[in-house]
């Protein structure tokens, strides 16, 4: 018998199970698939071609996660991204960003957005590192339990609280806006012209299925700024190997400090008895027994599919069938003959490193959101595309390549009936055809393709409906409200039962924050139920 059991071996079911272990507990971890890392995986897609399947680049995992389970010591190499973002214009210029380069770069476009972009970026800053902070600790809980519960809750609603007010008049307007208005709004204040807009913009439609102008995407601006890269705020980066060696330096870890890992071992139900979690049953009929059980999952896979709902109160059940999961993403993997030539920048240089962005303006974005929503796909679709392979040697043969392409705005789920099975391949068609006219001859330098629709990406990572955080980052699914109001700190209505997957605070990327604070959580639960 362990101490926990760990549903899903994704980046924060290791870090929540690496923390845990190093506090004493006896863990076992059981993963679906054939390999750890959930969506940071790397694989082989094509003969000699490895890559990032599904997540692709680096930023927010937390410095703290990083050191504590010592992840440099187990493999991992991060390469910062000599330029950050590379965005080619429809009249044949191009903008760029990244060290050094930003503020030049934006004065050719617009000497005002040049003198006001320092504020911005201060001002900016100031909220990011408030929510660096909060992202490493549990929100503070709706509980209707006893005094001792509602006793700790206070004091972490204190704590949160004070770190709020502590900012000047200007910073706790800054919140109210970033919380509640749309990205265009906030970035329309601040700049005048379109590459800077579009650059920061891209951002606020990550994995979020909305136009910038959709009220609450500041936020989601906000959430892909908080991270850094080798002490670097900000900036993003490479891990060398992929991803996946990001996840394994982390399952590495785990087997050091005495984690039992089980790959091929999907968990079919959790056993409650006289309504605590005592254990659970795979697939193939084995019982692991546990004094706590924690799920990675997304809570709709949780709740849904492998705990009775007859257990769980029905305003509960109501609200996680009304979570929102759906983020509008097709994740591609092409193996390149050669590297692209871009119309505005065809020699090779550093601008090869950074995040592509095809999509030259808000307007463009908000458009192609408006297109998905009508056709269920963009007819000019939203493209990022990155290549690992000019900073990392190991992934292609001498002189090939490997990209991720990071596709935005298509349905989650196709209109009248359409199946993604048989729209795949069309949709794929449409994004080589959207870098292609970037870059003329990209299309026949593609060798072989690897792509996940939303649909496959919810069938071998367990995305729902593609959903790459776990759940919409909207104001409704944040904070102490993901995933449901009362049981934000990483509890459920079952005793013994937890979550630490993206699903809870604070929400999705691979940080490893909620599995870091979960495992706090747990700990404490341990530590209460031995006495």
């Amino acid at each position: 018998m362990s101490d926990v059991v760990i549903i899903g071996a994704g980046h924060n079911g290791l870090v929540c199970a690496a923390y845990l272990a190093a506090a004493g507990a006896k863990v076992t971890v059981l993963e679906r698939r054939h390999v750890v890392g959930g969506a940071a995986v790397t694989e082989e897609f094509h003969p000699g071609f490895r890559n990032s399947v599904a997540s692709y680049t680096v930023s927010l995992l937390q410095p703290k996660v990083i050191a504590d389970l010592d992840l440099h010591r187990h493999g991992l190499k991060i390469i910062e991204r000599k330029v950050s973002n590379f965005l080619p214009l429809p009249d044949g210029d191009c903008f760029a960003t990244g060290p050094g380069i930003t503020q030049a770069e934006v004065a050719r476009f617009s000497q005002k957005d040049a003198e006001r972009l320092p504020l911005y970026e201060q001002r900016l800053e100031v909220i990011a590192d408030v929510l660096r902070d909060l992202a490493m600790k549990a929100p503070p809980n709706l509980v209707e339990r006893g005094w001792r519960e509602a006793f700790m809750e206070m004091l972490s609603g204190i704590g949160a609280a004070s770190r709020l007010t502590k900012l000047d008049i200007v910073g706790k307007r800054d919140v109210l806006d970033l919380f509640t208005k749309s990205a265009g709004d906030w970035l329309d204040h601040w700049f005048e012209s379109e590459p800077i807009k579009a650059v920061l913009g891209f951002d606020s439609i990550v994995g979020n299925y909305a136009s910038p102008y959709t009220p609450g995407s500041a936020y989601v601006l906000l959430h892909h700024v908080f991270g850094e890269v080798n002490g670097k705020r900000g900036q993003w980066g490479h891990a060398i190997g992929g991803m996946g060696a990001i996840t394994q330096a982390m399952a590495a870890c785990c087997r050091e400090r005495g984690v039992d890992i089980r790959v091929d071992a999907p968990v079919k139900e959790v056993i409650v008895e006289n309504g605590r979690a005592v254990g659970v049953v795979t697939e193939k009929g084995e019982t692991f027994r546990a004094r706590a059980v924690v799920s990675n999952l997304n809570p709709k896979l949780l709740f849904q599919k492998i705990v009775d709902r007859a257990l769980l109160p029905a305003d509960f059940n109501e609200r996680i069938d009304r979570y929102k999961c759906g983020s509008g993403t097709l994740r591609m993997n092409v193996a390149l003959s050669e590297l692209p030539r871009f119309t505005c920048k065809p020699e090779p240089g550093d601008h090869l490193t950074a995040g592509i962005i095809m999509a030259p303006s808000l307007a463009y974005m908000d458009r192609a959101y408006a297109d998905a929503r009508a056709y269920g796909v963009s007819r000019e679709p939203i493209v990022e595309m990155l290549i690992p392979s000019v900073v990392d040697d190991s992934l292609a043969p001498a002189g090939q390549h490997v990209a991720s392409l990071f596709c935005q705005q298509v349905a989650p789920v196709l209109p009248n009936g359409a199946s993604w099975d048989d729209a795949r391949d069309d949709v794929a068609d449409l994004m080589i055809q959207t870098v292609d006219r970037q870059a003329p001859g990209f299309a026949k330098s593609v060798i072989a393709r690897q792509i996940n629709s939303p649909l496959d990406l919810e069938r071998t990572f367990g995305l729902v409906n593609g959903d790459i955080m776990h759940g919409a980052l909207s104001l409704d699914q944040l904070f102490s409200a993901r995933p449901v109001l009362g049981h934000g700190g990483y509890g459920t209505p079952i005793k013994a039962l937890f979550q630490c997957g993206s699903g809870t605070h604070p929400g999705g990327g691979v940080t490893g924050a909620p599995g870091h604070n979960a495992a706090k959580v747990v700990k404490r639960h341990l530590q209460w139920a031995g006495r």
